[in-house]
């Protein structure tokens, strides 16, 4: 499963995942209040095993911790924020 925390590659702009010896990754784009994630990528033998919900969920919790609002720019996350109201206060 996965290895480690999510942490942010401000350089790539994208929040990363070790998997197994792979990355799964999520881009964005960085305004000057919110973090819109454009697409999220999980390598393909990796899928169905909750590594994305755990990618865009420890993106999440880092957004929050920086004070920021995110937007949903792929369907992952909307989905995601759709299950997890918890987050609906990052939503800009």
């Amino acid at each position: 499963m996965a290895t480690g925390s999510v942490r942010d590659n401000k350089a790539k702009s994208r929040f990363e995942l070790d998997v197994e010896g792979a990355m799964a990754f999520a881009n964005y784009r960085l305004t000057p209040s919110t973090v819109v994630i454009t697409h999220t990528e999980t390598p393909p033998a990796m899928r169905g095993r909750g590594i994305a919900s755990k990618l865009v969920q420890g993106a999440l919790q880092l957004i929050r911790a920086d004070g920021l609002k995110v937007v949903a720019g792929c369907g992952f996350v909307v989905d995601y924020l759709h299950k997890h109201p918890e987050f609906a206060d990052l939503v800009g």
